[in-house]
């Protein structure tokens, strides 16, 4: 799902991937479908603006480890 190279390119969060969204920055987001529905909802008006793919990763626990961290993560993207 998220390559080695891609994860050097990781920002995790909601504020750092609202920001790179807003900004255009980003290649690929993901969101735990666990997380609260706000966060959907904000990240999922930014990339219906920008055409950007989205990925559902099924709990936040998941996406944390995915994203190497030792927390959950409601979202994460890849930079371009």
């Amino acid at each position: 799902m998220i390559s080695e190279a891609e994860k050097a390119k990781l920002h995790v969060g909601y504020k750092q991937a609202l920001r790179a969204l807003s900004e255009d920055k980003v290649c690929k987001v993901f969101i735990a479908e666990d997380c609260d529905e706000h966060i959907k909802e904000g990240i999922n008006k930014l990339i219906s603006e920008k055409n950007t793919p989205l990925f559902f990763v099924p709990t936040m626990k998941e996406l944390g480890n995915i994203c190497s961290i030792e927390v959950g993560a409601s979202c994460a993207v890849v930079l371009k």
